[in-house]
């Protein structure tokens, strides 16, 4: 594993216009924070200077299982900071995913940093904090997708982070709650990213970032945190600004529990998969034996929950109350979310299936329905319902968060929806048509479209470009125009409801889906 890291950090280099290196032979930078002193690396063009495996809180292990994270422990001499730390416990469940690590492990709470070389010293830079995604069950800051030294070349100090995931971060029990001291349990993983804010807040000056100018912004699971790092009393005054991309805690992407649901259903897996009810039995166990058993439940069992600490209630209502952190947000998802498979299941994708099934599912509304997403040939039927399964996978939540931070957030709202098909591999199958799926903008904003193996086109690398120069003018100014780009108004009803499409024309144009989205709001107490 070691060897292999140390391969690909050269490869990574010379991708980057870079003289390959070992990462041993690059020019150090030493910084000293609370716990002790790190020593970084600055890149052979004297562009980038990076800080990665930093510790940002206690190893969650052994008594600190299922505890809230605690401080990091200091060091003495100098830390080298040059390898990513372990990514979480996890599975194998997403083949899209690559990892760089040492991982995974217990022993994962770490983040990583990149800014320019080349800045003023009197001004400090505007933060942006990266949470990855993956479904809270799987995930590393390891992956080349979202490596941030391009990123942070346009002004910006980037950081990312790992966070407990599935059993190990989001595992509930009455006795947990017992003696966690705020009635709560579960939640493990969004208080690890808590820790990473304000690890961030105080000590991010040192390195030449803003604590008075942070963005937080991720991609499916780490949208769905930002959104709920929003709702949480916890979080604020630890962020400026949010950006999500293609998730939120609202709709069907990924229900919350009660506390009480949780907690019944930790209990019921600890007794019967792991044949014990102690905690201390169950600190005690070695993680690959409870990783093992938790993955035979369904991959969703291990999530967030309305733990009455981090989340008071759940988000719908914080937001409703307008209680959550009042900051700019700026959110979208792509075009192609879902699949016209998880529509049709083990039927034809024909116009005849598509309408039954429109009857049959949605009954007296099947009328309503297929007005709003019509099909009058087999083509149309499939697409309309790739356009459904997007809709309730991932858009109809990321359009209702926006709608509720418009309605009581008190802040600028922007929308987006990238629409890049991704180019195809020379090996794809006759007749795969071209897609912008779920998590394929990630390389587009941090433009590194080469960490990903496709012939990219020359109208790839401009959206790129557009979508990491508005994300980090975002960052800057909670506003993501500039000169030179096209316009981006807010998110407002008097200009019917703006979208940033990212795509063959990128522009932004009226929303002309709205009724869409309204259907599914009015049906959303049915999910």
């Amino acid at each position: 594993m070691k060897l292999h890291r140390q391969i690909w950090t050269m490869w990574f280099a010379l991708l980057l216009g870079m003289h390959a290196v070992h990462a041993q032979q690059l020019r150090t930078v030493q910084v000293r924070t609370v716990n002790g002193v790190l020593e970084g690396v600055i890149s052979p063009d004297d562009k980038v200077r990076t800080f990665k495996g930093i510790p940002y809180a206690a190893p969650p292990v052994g008594p600190l299982r299922w505890k809230a994270p605690q401080p990091a422990p200091s060091w003495t001499g100098v830390r080298r900071a040059v390898d990513y730390g372990p990514r979480a416990m996890q599975g194998r469940i997403f083949d899209d995913m690559v990892f760089h690590d040492d991982g995974p492990s217990e022993d994962c709470l770490y983040l990583n940093l990149w800014m320019p070389e080349n800045h003023p010293e009197a001004k400090l830079l505007p933060v942006m904090v990266w949470i990855h995604g993956g479904g809270f069950v799987a995930g590393s800051s390891s992956e080349p997708r979202q490596d941030a030294g391009n990123l942070s070349k346009k002004g910006v100090l980037v950081v990312s982070l790992n966070y407990r995931l599935g059993v190990f971060g989001f595992f509930a029990h009455p006795d947990l709650t017992e003696e966690s001291g705020h009635n709560a349990s579960g939640n493990y993983g969004l208080l690890d990213q808590v820790a990473a804010l304000k690890w961030i807040k105080e000590n991010i000056a040192t390195f030449g970032g803003d604590p008075d100018n942070v963005t937080i912004f991720g991609e499916s699971a780490g949208s769905l945190s930002v959104s709920a790092l929003m709702a949480s009393p916890l979080a604020k005054g630890l962020f400026h600004r949010a950006i999500g991309e293609s998730g939120a805690f609202f709709g069907t992407t990924l229900p919350t529990r009660s506390r009480a649901q949780a907690e019944a259903a930790g209990a019921k897996f600890a007794k019967s998969a792991l044949r014990t009810t102690s905690l201390e039995a169950l600190r005690a166990m070695p993680a690959e034996k409870i990783l093992k058993a938790a993955l035979k439940q369904p991959w969703e069992s291990f999530g967030p929950d309305i733990d009455g600490y981090f989340l008071p209630t759940n988000c719908l209502s914080i937001y409703a109350a307008g209680e959550q952190s009042h900051v700019p947000l700026l959110a979208g998802w792509n075009q192609d979310e879902g699949s016209s498979r998880s529509y049709f299941t083990h039927d034809a994708p024909t116009v005849k299936n598509y309408v039954k099934r429109a009857k049959v599912r949605f009954g007296t509304n099947s009328e309503t329905f297929l007005k709003l997403y019509p099909a009058a040939t087999d083509a149309e039927a499939k697409r309309a319902a790739q356009d459904f399964a997007g809709d309730r996978f991932i858009a109809y939540s990321t359009w209702k968060w926006l709608e509720m931070q418009l309605n009581t957030g008190e802040s600028p709202v922007f929308r987006y929806e990238f629409d890049e098909a991704l180019p195809l591999p020379a090996n794809a199958k006759h007749g795969t048509e071209p897609t912008a799926p779920h998590a394929s903008e990630i390389e587009f904003v941090f433009q590194v479209l080469f960490s990903k193996h496709l012939p990219w086109r020359p109208e790839d690398r401009e959206v790129s470009e557009l979508m990491a120069s508005y994300w980090t003018n975002f960052a800057k100014r909670g506003d993501p125009n500039s000169p030179g780009l096209p316009p981006w108004p807010a998110y407002n009803s008097q200009d019917s409801y703006p979208v940033m499409h990212f795509g063959p024309s990128s522009g932004s144009a009226p929303d002309r889906q709205r009724d869409r989205y309204e259907f599914l709001d009015h049906l959303s107490s049915g999910w």
